[in-house]
């Protein structure tokens, strides 16, 4: 394409992940590629999504029995409100889509199930399943869409997720100190980046952060999508033996890197560890208080697993949840610093759209992308769809 011979060239990264709270929408100017790649966030902002328009993404999410005509109507669906968000935010912006080199969309993910998650003997391999066409939203929006990030790095042997090595190396690593890259969406997941050239780098799944925390939350609170100000959760303590019986499962004791997804970790896991505790009669914010604990404890026991010191940056929206914020900042202690990612000068809610926006400016670039630990596949990821 003629704009990787540009000297500079404006991607838009899209990203909605798995708490479904709207579409992050980043618009970044960048010029060079691999280590020469340098990026400026020119605009960002969140469209929190209608509670409609949520509501249908949960009637697939996660669900091990779906309609198949549903499946397939909503996958255009999502490419249609999503560009129409994009039309309408780059027309706030006043930004002409001719100006735009690529739209890096990431996609709906609704079904993540690497092998040891799902065990089915006939298929012995990784999936993952985002929705969101990319030549829905290339039409209506007139721009070339780069999507479907995760199909290649499975095609080559990985298992579609995290994806944010390769971008949070280019972008943030520190030959200083050692720095981990956090994100606490709705699964809690971290870039490790060593100071040192001969320790690889790690990216990986650790837990659940705000997913478990929000469906809960939505179950006994219908009205709520997450609990403001942690206020619920700040009322309750911490019950643990039920945290233990959280810690208690396979997936905590498998090598990083590894990932999971709602699919195990969602209100029916909460249910068997509480019925296996007996602690079935706990309030509303006890059993918040515990889950925050849950969060934070996963996320600390695969940060010490890595290295004994370093920088946390933290994104997501658990990030705004101060009492798992208070949980991990106590886990983790000295000579661990936690901060936003914000101290870097990158807004913590556009991080993982500008992450997509870095793959697409390398897949311009004819630069394969290493996205996991030294075994991970290296390939360009993403498939392009033109408006014409």
């Amino acid at each position: 394409m003629q704009a990787a011979r540009a000297p500079q060239r404006l991607i838009v990264g899209l990203m909605s992940g798995t708490s479904l709270d709207g579409l992050d929408i980043a618009l970044a100017r960048f010029s060079g590629f691999g280590s020469q790649t340098q990026v400026e966030v020119l605009q960002h902002t969140t469209v929190s999504f209608a509670d409609g328009f949520r509501a249908q993404i949960r009637e697939v999410f996660a669900k091990q029995h779906v309609s198949l005509p549903y499946l397939t109507l909503l996958n255009r669906h999502i490419a249609l409100t999503h560009g129409a968000i994009v039309n309408q935010v780059l027309d706030d912006w006043q930004i002409d889509r001719r100006s735009i080199a690529l739209v890096a969309s990431h996609g709906q993910t609704v079904m993540h199930t690497p092998f040891h998650q799902h065990h089915i003997e006939a298929f012995s391999f990784h999936a993952t399943l985002q929705l969101g066409d990319g030549d829905q939203l290339s039409v209506l929006c007139g721009i070339p869409v780069l999507s479907d990030f995760r199909q290649k790095h499975i095609a080559a042997g990985g298992e579609g997720a995290p994806l944010a090595l390769y971008g949070d190396y280019l972008l943030f690593r520190n030959q200083q100190h050692d720095r981990f890259l956090l994100n606490l969406g709705g699964i809690a997941n971290f870039t490790y980046l060593p100071a040192d050239d001969t320790t690889p780098p790690v990216s990986t799944d650790c837990g659940p952060a705000n997913t478990i925390l929000d469906s809960w939350l939505r179950l006994h609170q219908p009205d709520l999508l997450y609990d403001t100000d942690g206020r619920l959760a700040e009322a309750g303590s911490v019950h643990q033996a039920l945290l233990t019986a959280l810690l208690d499962h396979e997936f905590f004791k498998l090598p990083l890197p590894k990932t999971s997804g709602p699919e195990l970790f969602n209100t029916a896991y909460f249910n068997r560890a509480q019925a296996k505790t007996g602690a079935t009669t706990l309030s509303l914010a006890d059993q918040l208080a515990t889950l925050c604990a849950f969060s934070a404890e996963s996320v600390a026991r695969a940060i010490h697993n890595l290295s004994p010191r370093g920088e946390v940056l933290v994104s997501g929206g658990g990030l705004h949840h101060p009492v798992l914020m208070a949980q991990l900042i106590a886990r983790l202690g000295n000579p661990y610093t936690v901060q936003p990612l914000s101290v870097l000068g990158i807004a913590p809610d556009a991080k993982e759209a500008v992450l997509f926006a870095t793959l697409a400016n390398e897949w311009l670039g004819g630069l394969p992308a290493s996205c996991g630990s030294n075994t991970a596949p290296t390939v360009l990821l993403g498939k392009l769809s033109l408006p014409m």
